[in-house]
Parts: structure tokens; sequence; C-alpha cells
């Protein structure tokens, strides 16, 4: 696995720290231990699923739906990065 560059430098994680070590453990069939890992990784899926379809059938709302998706990845990302940096 690669390491951490912000963890090295600066002493805590960035925003995607395990996110390498969950999609691992997803391809390995762990469901649950992918998302404590890095919970953001089935929004993040979905995301990006979304766009490649998209990409290939236009969808009517399909930008307004990309950017829903985008803002509750955000909010994942977000709130699962401070709740890991206050609680640990």
């Amino acid at each position: 696995m690669l390491p951490c560059v912000n963890k090295k430098f600066f002493g805590f994680e960035c925003m995607g720290c395990g996110l390498q070590r969950s999609a691992f453990l997803l391809l390995k069939g762990d469901l649950a231990g992918a998302f404590i890992m890095y919970p953001a990784i089935y929004t993040l899926i979905l995301l990006f699923g979304f766009i490649l379809i998209n990409s290939f059938k236009n969808f009517k709302y399909g930008g307004k739906i990309i950017a829903i998706l985008a803002i509750i990845n955000v909010a994942v990302i977000i709130s699962s990065y401070l709740i890991k940096l206050y609680l640990n």
C-alpha cells in the first residue's frame, strides 16, 4: 500500500486516508470492513458509476444528479474524517 504523505510529513491523516485499504477490502469481499475503513467508499462508487453510465446515456437530469451525489460524497467524507479525527 502507498503511504499517506500528509500523515508522514504533518503527523495526521488526510481525508483520503483509508480509501486504498477500503478498496482492497472491498475487492476481497469484506463489505463491512471496507465501510469501517472508509465510509465514503460506497457513495464514491455510486457517484463514479453514475458518471460512467451518464457518459454513455445522457439522462435528462444527469448533471443535477451528479451534483447531488457529489455533495453527499463531500458531506460523508468530511463528517467521517471529523469523527475519525476527534474520536481517535
